[in-house]
Formats: structure tokens, C-alpha cells, sequence
């Protein structure tokens, strides 16, 4: 079955391997929380290196930065709910980086 293809915000949230909500990975409270939200897709990336405010790097290669690597959270929904999403992660985000863009969105389904 072919979907049209759609105007979507796509969503990404910039955060850290060790930040923690509710005693579990932000990363995971974030996909747990879109998931219950009925948002269409999400998935979460780990980056093998970046930094933030602090200019300090954050790599996988680099043993002092411990527990500390970048993880990339992808949304995808429609504009409206994405922007209803948004207090949410306020919320949910102590410090971290956001940012939303237009794409194009095409779901493929086979039907079982």
C-alpha cells in the first residue's frame, strides 16, 4: 500500500549518553514518551563523536570522557504535534540541544 507523501517537521533532540529522567537514559525516556504520544516514528542515534556549550569533546575514542557520548533522538509528525510534543521534552530536557526542520515524509506499509 503506497502513502502519499506528506509535509512533516522532523525533530531532533541533542543530548547526552548520561543524562538521566525518571531513572532511565533521557534517550529512552524521550522514545517512550513520543511512542505514548502516538507520534508517527522515532529513533535514536548514537554519535562517535561531538561537543556542546562546554567546547569540550565527547568521543567514544577518548577514555576520559567516560559515559559522556553524544546521543541523537529523530522525531517525526506532522508540525501540530510535534509543537504539542515540545513542552513535553522541555520538560523532560535539563540540558541539551533542539532542532526542527521541514521534510518530506513517505510511509511504505505492506500489508502482512
Amino acid at each position: 500500500m503506497m502513502q502519499a507523501i506528506t509535509d512533516a517537521t522532523l525533530l531532533r533532540v541533542f543530548v547526552g549518553e548520561e543524562d538521566r529522567y525518571g531513572g532511565q537514559p533521557l534517550y529512552r525516556a524521550i522514545v517512550d514518551k513520543a511512542r505514548a504520544m502516538d507520534l508517527v516514528a522515532a529513533t535514536v542515534l548514537p554519535a562517535p563523536l561531538g561537543f556542546g556549550p562546554s567546547r569540550q569533546f565527547r568521543s567514544e575514542l577518548n577514555v576520559d570522557a567516560g559515559d559522556r557520548l553524544p546521543m541523537v533522538v529523530e522525531i517525526v509528525d506532522s508540525r501540530d504535534r510535534i509543537d504539542a510534543f515540545l513542552p513535553v521534552l522541555h520538560d523532560m530536557v535539563e540540558s541539551g540541544l533542539v532542532t526542527l526542520e521541514g521534510v518530506r515524509a513517505h510511509v511504505i506499509r505492506r500489508k502482512p
